[in-house]
């Protein structure tokens, strides 16, 4: 595939994904949250994170992950623990809530597009080769 082609490629699947079918605001509108908060419910809803792995995560600083927990927990959410190692350091958890959460938005993200639904089977043959997991 040429580059200019991989190019256009490119630019019709970031259409689709990011533009024309934007889960991101459909996962916002249903959980009632912005995603950043999103992301972290779902990074720990695979696994419980000091307020630092958290933030790194997400890329974010450590002050505003302590406000996307903040406002975790007092949804119901998520909830501090102290850190088994180091009293000094907490562990955010996911409630059972924020696992329902958690598996509701992961469900509306990983919701493939309808125009991506009604292509032919045969074209998805060249994706499912070239990357694992598909």
């Amino acid at each position: 595939m040429s580059e200019e082609r991989a190019e256009r490629v490119w630019r019709g699947l970031r259409s689709l994904v990011l533009e024309r079918h934007e889960r991101r605001r459909e996962v916002c509108d249903a959980l009632g949250m912005s995603f950043i908060r999103v992301k972290a419910l779902r990074s720990l809803a695979a696994s419980p994170k000091t307020m630092r792995e958290l933030a790194a995560d997400l890329l974010i600083d450590a002050p505003y992950a302590t406000l996307v927990v903040d406002d975790l927990v007092r949804r119901g959410l998520a909830r501090r623990e102290v850190h088994p190692e180091d009293r000094r350091s907490r562990i955010v958890r996911v409630t059972p809530e924020g696992t329902e959460a958690a598996a509701r938005a992961d469900s509306i993200l990983s919701a493939p597009p309808p125009p991506l639904l009604s292509l032919p089977r045969r074209t998805w043959t060249p994706w499912t080769a070239s990357w694992p997991g598909c």
